[in-house]
């Protein structure tokens, strides 16, 4: 049998052990963890795809870009007067699928709505779906991943001040399509209208490219927009997160 003594000694040396091996165990850990969090992420490029609320000089797409890390390279292919229809009729896919992007964005409604003639117009409850499957499909056929986005609201407010918006059938066409086809999906539309209404008129005008204009931005507009896209496109698509800076680039409160 083992005696006090020698169980004293055995628990003794144990906890010589046990001291000795801790701060080595430890420094192990934390050269494990820092060498999982301090590796490089996989460069990726992002594509966007849409009207004159995303391109370069109207839209969110600059600070959109903004907001990524140097991993990320964005790509605008966004075009002012473009709807779901003309854009493609006009022979502009197959440059972004040459750019070889990882996802794509893709918004369209504005210029898809009546008023803007044939070659732009498009029924949300048919062609509007139907011209988004096809982008789907195309920038699938890649391996790349798109993510539909419904139309930001324009800046028209009720008597209530309220926002009026007419672009409600595209965008719940965009969102209906996004489910049927399975991919993500960012509520643009619903979004900004909610943000319109909690700030009021007053601070939603702040946002004006130019005097009287209720569609576009100007810089801080674009701003705010843009962090509107970038937190649901965390949800939408988690990878994405580890690639977002985690303070905007420029003002984002009106």
């Amino acid at each position: 049998m083992v005696t006090d003594v020698a169980q004293m000694k055995i628990k003794l040396v144990f906890k010589l052990v046990v001291q000795c091996c801790l701060p080595v165990m430890t420094l192990i850990m934390t050269n494990i963890t820092f060498a999982q969090s301090s590796e490089p992420k996989l460069p990726i490029t992002i594509a966007l795809i849409g009207d004159s609320t995303v391109a370069e000089s109207s839209g969110w797409g600059v600070p959109f870009r903004q907001r990524f890390t140097n991993d990320v390279k964005v790509l605008n292919f966004a075009k002012g007067g473009a709807s779901s229809k003309n854009w493609y009729d006009g022979n502009r896919m197959p440059a972004v699928l040459a750019s070889k992007p990882d996802y794509v964005l893709i918004q369209f409604g504005h210029n898809d709505q009546p008023g803007k003639g044939p070659t732009r117009e498009t029924d949300p409850a048919t062609s509007y779906r139907e011209n988004l499957g096809r982008y789907v499909a195309e920038v699938q056929s890649i391996g790349a991943i798109p993510v539909i986005v419904s139309s930001v609201t324009r800046r028209r407010f009720d008597a209530d001040d309220k926002i009026r918006t007419t672009l409600t059938p595209w965008a719940d066409a965009a969102k209906s399509a996004a489910s049927e086809l399975n991919v993500p999906f960012i509520d643009l539309h619903r979004l900004s209208i909610q943000l319109h209404n909690s700030i009021g008129p007053e601070a939603s005008m702040k946002f004006n490219f130019k005097e009287g204009d209720l569609t576009h931005f100007n810089r801080m507009g674009g701003a705010v927009i843009a962090d509107l896209v970038i937190k649901e496109l965390q949800s939408a698509v988690p990878k994405l997160t580890s690639y977002v800076k985690e303070k905007p680039s420029l003002q984002t409160v009106p």
